[in-house]
C-alpha cells in the first residue's frame, strides 16, 4: 500500500496491536503517543509478542529482528509526515479524537489517507468538520488485532472510492476479513454485540446468576470467551464508552442502556486485565 508505511497514534491496546499486525506484514510503522511510557510499554509488548512468535516457530529470529527494526516511535505527531496511512487509535472520545485529526491535517500531505479506529462513534461527525473528508475513512480493528481476522471499513458520505479500495487493500495485506458496512451506531460487530454484555451484566445485577456462572455456560455453549472474561481482555472501561456511545446515539434505546453494576467497577479502577483486576483478577497479566 503506497510507500509501505503506517502511521499509528495511540500506543494503547489497540494502537500497539495495529502496529505489531502492520509490522508483521513487513510495513515500516511509526508509533506515537504523547508519554514515553506508553511508548516504551507498546515497545515491550511488541518485542515480547514478537519473541513468543519465535519461540513457536510461527516467525524466524530474522523476522522477528527486521520488524522491531522497521518500528519508530516518538511522542510527536510530525513522525508521520511520510506515512502514506495513519490511523488514529486514541481515547474513545469524540472531541479529543476530533482535535487530533485536525493537527494530523495540519502536517500530512493531503494525499495521505486518515483513518480512524473508533468501535462507535460516527465516522460521518468526524469527516465533516475536516478539510480534505474524501481522504478519511474508519478501519476498525478487534482485540487482540493482530490474531483477530475481521477489519470493519466503514466510509464517511464524503470518502472517495479509491481509499475504500486502499483501507480493503491494507486489511487483505494484514492477512484479515475486511468487511465495508455502513457508517449506523456501533457498526455492525459492536452493535450486535451489545446485547451479549448488556443482558449478562443485567442478569448478574438482578442475582439470577454469578459473573463465573453466565462465562461458564456461555463458554459451554460454544462462546470462545463469557461476556465478563471479553469485558476484561477489551477493558471494562473502554466497553463501558462504547456502550455509553452507542446508548446516546440510538437515542437512548432502552436495549443499550449501561449497567450500574459495570460503571461501578470503573469508579473503583477495577478496569480488566490491563490493571490487574476487574471481574477476575489477574497475576503478571494472566
Amino acid at each position: 500500500m503506497g510507500n509501505g508505511r503506517i502511521g499509528i497514534v495511540g500506543a494503547g491496546t489497540m494502537g500497539r496491536g495495529i502496529a505489531l499486525a502492520s509490522l508483521l506484514s513487513g510495513f515500516r510503522v511509526t508509533l506515537s503517543d504523547t508519554t514515553d511510557e506508553a511508548l516504551a510499554n507498546a515497545q515491550q509488548y511488541i518485542k515480547s509478542q514478537l519473541e513468543s512468535l519465535v519461540s513457536k516457530g510461527k516467525i524466524s529470529p530474522e523476522q522477528s529482528s527486521q520488524a522491531q527494526n522497521a518500528l519508530t516511535l516518538s511522542t510527536r505527531i510530525g513522525i508521520h509526515h511520510n506515512s502514506s496511512l495513519v490511523i488514529e487509535s486514541i481515547i474513545e472520545q469524540r472531541q479529543a479524537k476530533m482535535e487530533l485529526l485536525k493537527q494530523l491535517e495540519e502536517i500530512l500531505p493531503s494525499t495521505t489517507i486518515i483513518a480512524t479506529n473508533t468501535s462507535s462513534i460516527s465516522i460521518n461527525s468526524l469527516a465533516a468538520p475536516l478539510r480534505y473528508p474524501q481522504r478519511f475513512i474508519g478501519i476498525h480493528f478487534f482485540n487482540p488485532a493482530h490474531i483477530m481476522k475481521l477489519v470493519e471499513i466503514i466510509p464517511s458520505y464524503y470518502t472517495d472510492q479509491s481509499v475504500i479500495e486502499s483501507a480493503i487493500e491494507y486489511a487483505r495485506n494484514l492477512n484479515k476479513e475486511p468487511v465495508v458496512v455502513r457508517d449506523v451506531p456501533g457498526f455492525l460487530v459492536n452493535r450486535v454485540v451489545r446485547n451479549y454484555y448488556n443482558e449478562a451484566l443485567r442478569i448478574v445485577s438482578e442475582g439470577a446468576a454469578t459473573i463465573e456462572q453466565v462465562d461458564r455456560l456461555m463458554e459451554g455453549a460454544g462462546f470462545r470467551m463469557g461476556p465478563f472474561r471479553l469485558m476484561d481482555l477489551i477493558g471494562i472501561d473502554t466497553n463501558l464508552n462504547v456502550t455509553k456511545s452507542i446508548y446516546e446515539q440510538y437515542f437512548y434505546e432502552p436495549r443499550y442502556q449501561p449497567s450500574p453494576l459495570q460503571q461501578s467497577y470503573v469508579d473503583a479502577g477495577l478496569l480488566g486485565k490491563k490493571s490487574g483486576r476487574g471481574f477476575y483478577t489477574y497475576e503478571n497479566n494472566t
